[in-house]
């Protein structure tokens, strides 16, 4: 009669993958079994006494770099070893649900990105009629404030929340969402920019550049990317943010010129 199992018998009996008993071999992990007069190796109960530890400290967490020091070491050193173990998978836990709740939130659409009171803004947009383009516009500009001069965020969200709440600046920003249809030699550009002009000048404190912000060498630039963002698909608003900035330095505004 011939006794032990075959790799076969013992991968199903363990509960793993005969490819897991090789690698658990080439790791060191478990000892091939001598070969029986058939050729073939043969897996006694020590044999899969150690594959079954193997596999439940593997499956507990455990990298298999460090399995066999911890199957050869004493009570103590074992013990201090799980807990370094459970420390590291409870870190693995955070970063896990961290992840998941960034999912969560991405399946809301802009609350990944935004701060729920900059969302609330959008939103607010488009109860007012405005096309979803100039919501998706604005939004992106406000990403990108966000990321590249975040010491200005808070107060476009506050001065866009301010806008919301006066009627005849939304007017202007409806007529603002029509000007991509306009031609760029469009005279009325001119006295839309004046008009937007005196509204944001009524706010002037949420103009100012904090000093944090001036003081970057590429100021500029970063401003640039985010008030002059999509110009290139819109001659039209590109002329109107152009005259809209030179009304705002006339009236002594410090925006920086790209």
């Amino acid at each position: 009669m011939v006794y032990g199992l075959t790799i076969g018998q013992a991968a199903a009996f363990a509960g793993v993958t005969v490819k897991a008993v090789r690698h658990y071999h080439r790791l060191g992990l478990v000892d091939e079994p001598d070969r029986d007069r058939s050729g073939y190796r043969r897996y006694g109960s020590s044999d899969m006494l150690r594959l079954v530890q193997v596999r439940t400290l593997a499956g507990a967490g455990v990298p298999l770099a460090e399995v066999r020091d911890l199957l050869d070491a004493g009570p103590e050193r074992f013990a201090s070893a799980l807990e370094d173990v459970e420390r590291r998978l409870n870190d693995r836990i955070e970063e896990l649900i961290a992840r998941r709740a960034a999912l969560h939130r991405l399946a809301s659409g802009d609350r990944l990105l935004l701060p729920e009171r900059a969302c609330t803004a959008l939103d607010r947009l488009a109860e007012l009629g405005f096309s979803a383009g100039y919501v998706a516009l604005q939004r992106e500009a406000l990403v990108l404030a966000r990321a590249l001069v975040p010491e200005i965020f808070d107060s476009l969200v506050v001065q866009l929340e301010r806008q919301l709440a006066h009627p005849r600046y939304i007017e202007l920003m409806k007529l603002c969402q029509d000007v991509e249809s306009w031609d760029p030699d469009d005279p009325r550009l001119e006295g839309l920019a004046a008009e937007l002009a005196a509204e944001l000048l009524a706010d002037r404190e949420l103009l100012t550049m904090p000093a944090e912000f001036r003081a970057r060498p590429d100021a500029a630039t970063r401003y640039g990317l985010i008030n002059h963002h999509r110009e290139d698909q819109a001659p039209a608003a590109a002329r109107l943010t152009e005259l809209l900035e030179a009304n705002l330095r006339a009236a002594g505004v410090d925006i920086p010129y790209q």
